[in-house]
């Protein structure tokens, strides 16, 4: 399996990273929220181990921003609160389990390997489809009329939140808060620009815009 940790006590995560390496597994490691947000949505993991308490970005918020970017991969949640409220609070979410430290490094290894046993239903129900194109939340694929469009992570995440809501115009305010995690103005083009290179990317070789600007609004995923 491919596993991400994303913890920032040097110790757990190097003994982590260590036992799963010896047990096969490919491991990438990060120590800080934000960069471990950034593996996890850029990495096709087949698995997350991330702790609760990171620096930069806490790991409940990192889970959240993963859901709400369409990422499925199984995660198991690490943490050294055991109360119930927090492990439901956890659950909620977005975790697939947790697991309460100290832990037994057995248990860990059992409760990952449940993880990567997930039925591929599950993964199935990540794929969304619009008009001619087809984006793969879980494999970060994008097709458009069968043919293979390569992205990068950030207009990934915009074409994704487009199709999420394609029944509706998406404002700049809107695609700021949701692909940027902006709660303010920038004062930058950066949605436009991001929009540009997607647009290009899906346009090439196609007579229709994939994506419509309603003016003075935002904009709208094609459905036809």
């Amino acid at each position: 399996m491919r596993i991400l940790i994303i913890e920032d006590d040097h110790e757990t995560r190097d003994f982590v990273e260590r036992g799963l390496r010896e047990m096969g597994h490919a491991v990438t490691v990060a120590a800080e929220g934000r960069d471990g947000l950034f593996q996890a949505t850029d990495g096709g993991f087949d698995a997350i181990v991330v702790d609760r308490m990171l620096p930069g970005l806490d790991g409940l918020s990192l889970v959240k921003m993963l859901r709400a970017a369409g990422n499925s991969t199984p995660v198991l949640m690490l943490t050294a609160i055991g109360r119930i409220a927090d492990r439901v609070e956890g659950l909620e979410a977005g975790a697939d389990d947790y697991l309460v430290k100290p832990f037994a490094f057995s248990e860990l290894v059992a409760r990952v390997n449940a993880l990567g046993r997930r039925p591929a239903a599950q993964i199935e129900t990540a794929k969304l489809t619009v008009g001619d194109i087809e984006i793969d939340l879980h494999r970060r694929t994008v097709h458009r009329a069968g043919r293979k469009v390569a992205l990068q992570p950030r207009e990934f995440s915009l074409l994704a939140e487009l199709m999420r809501n394609s029944h509706r115009v998406m404002t700049r305010t809107m695609l700021l808060e949701r692909v940027w995690d902006f709660d303010f103005e920038p004062k930058t083009n950066i949605v436009e620009t991001h929009l540009s290179r997607l647009r290009s990317k899906l346009n090439a070789g196609f007579e229709t815009d994939a994506i419509e600007t309603v003016r003075g609004a935002g904009y709208m995923i094609r459905s036809e």
